[in-house]
């Protein structure tokens, strides 16, 4: 099998893009002859920059999908297509037409709106391909079985403008033709393009690949996929803190399951499982509260070391062994490091409002101060006898936990949410905490 990822590089890789790498590199995964071939398209040729590009293959070492070939670049293959688009024209396959849109739309008026333009010959002009006046041309699909577009309707399209640039649908069947792609797998959005690039297949006389189209990606508001939605490319997503293993995870079900239960699998088991006779027809709904619950899990089970190791990477901090240990546990993506630590290290942050709501009224300073008072006289000062110090405070005063805990909370960090408060209070020290907390207590 020999599949290809064929992006346009208008931008960065939209997640639907990033699912569609996914399912070619699963197939290529699948046996040892099997090969994925990346291969750099052209749409809008004036955006195909140098750094679009390098969006798009920064995106794919990022998730680790490789390609066995490429990249292939569409745009530096002129002189091939034009060597087909001189064969097509010489076999009597396309022709040469000046016709206009308003040609081709009073044809249409003249023929009947539904009725596919036909044009002659000519000396000049564009090349269009020449559609057979009968039959139909099918796509055969793994996923939507077939669909049949009437050759009565299709317009000869056009394949090569007059000056001679070929079009989209013609390179990209020579390209596939070239590079022996048996399998195109590519989103749902590109169906309309197929029968275009089937009849130059049936004009060259070859046999096509086979054709999967993937369902396109909503919101969970049942619309198409759009930045409203939160993230909508692999960059954004990796900015946001999201792991690579649980975006490859998340985007592998996006269409498609291992079985009816299983949620979280490792790389081995989407390449064991994946199908694309299973892959639904009906859209999929990325939805980014379920990715956020996903990558807290996959967090939780990272080992320590590898999770300090990437929080250096993203926060650019170092020392933060400590921090990490106390965070782990309530982190759902990298970027909720910052936010739950930053304290520890900047010291508390200023939150007037949650100051005066926990230790400005309801006796908040009175139980701070017999929270201090207890951390003073903690030994040794650990884990362990934090805990037993602050429980015994909050027995002593006769009040529920949270009128300790929070208090304590606010002096030590400044906001009402932090990670474990004996974790933060063992971690800071004695000296620090009652320094934050006597600075707290001056204040009121």
């Amino acid at each position: 099998m020999r599949v290809r990822f064929a992006p346009s590089p208008t931008g960065a890789l939209h997640i639907g893009g990033a699912r569609t790498a996914l399912y070619n590199w699963l197939l290529a995964q699948q046996a040892p002859d099997n090969r994925l071939v990346l291969r750099i398209d052209f749409s809008v040729s004036e955006r195909a920059t140098t750094e679009n590009v390098e969006q798009i293959l920064d995106a794919l070492d990022w998730l680790d999908l490789s390609y066995d070939e490429g990249p292939i670049f569409q745009s530096r293959r002129a002189d091939r297509h034009q060597e087909v688009l001189a064969q097509l024209l010489e076999s009597g396959h396309a022709y040469r037409s000046t016709a206009t849109a308003d040609d081709v739309k009073a044809y249409k008026q003249q023929h009947g709106a539904d009725r596919g333009f036909r044009g002659g010959p000519e000396d000049t002009g564009a090349v269009r391909l020449r559609v057979p006046d009968e039959g139909a041309t099918v796509v055969h699909d793994v996923i939507r079985g077939d669909t049949a577009f009437e050759h009565v309707h299709l317009d000869d399209p056009v394949i090569a403008r007059g000056d001679g640039s070929v079009l989209y649908n013609f390179a990209v069947a020579v390209d596939d033709l070239d590079a022996k792609i048996s399998h195109v797998v590519r989103g749902e959005d590109h169906l309309s393009n197929t029968p275009k690039q089937l009849l130059v297949f049936e004009a060259l006389g070859v046999e096509p690949p086979t054709y999967a189209h993937l369902p396109l990606l909503h919101g969970p508001d049942g619309r198409k996929l759009s930045k409203r939605h939160g993230a909508a490319s692999v960059q954004e997503l990796r900015d946001a803190g999201y792991l690579p293993e649980t975006v490859r995870n998340y985007i592998a079900l996006l269409g498609w399951g291992y079985d009816d239960e299983t949620t979280l699998l490792s790389t081995e088991q989407m390449i064991e499982g994946f199908r694309l006779d299973r892959v639904s027809r009906n859209p999929a709904v990325f939805d980014e509260q379920k990715l956020r619950w996903m990558n807290g899990r996959y967090l939780r089970e990272l080992a320590r070391d590898d999770l300090v190791v990437r929080l250096e990477q993203f926060t650019g901090r170092t020392g933060i062994e400590g921090a990490v240990a106390i965070a782990q546990e309530k982190m759902q993506t990298l970027a909720d490091f910052e936010p739950l630590t930053a304290f520890i290290f900047d010291g508390p942050k200023e939150d007037p409002k949650a100051f005066d709501q926990v230790i400005g009224s309801d006796g908040g300073a009175d139980n701070l101060a017999a929270a201090r008072a207890a951390l003073a006289d903690t030994e040794p000062f650990d884990l362990e006898h934090v805990e037993q110090a602050l429980r015994r405070v909050v027995e002593e005063r006769d009040v529920k936990p949270n009128k300790v805990f929070q208090p304590l909370r606010v002096a030590l960090s400044g906001g009402t949410v932090s990670p474990g408060i004996f974790e933060t209070v063992a971690l800071l020290g004695r000296e620090e905490t009652l320094r934050r907390v006597d600075a707290a207590l001056a204040r009121t």
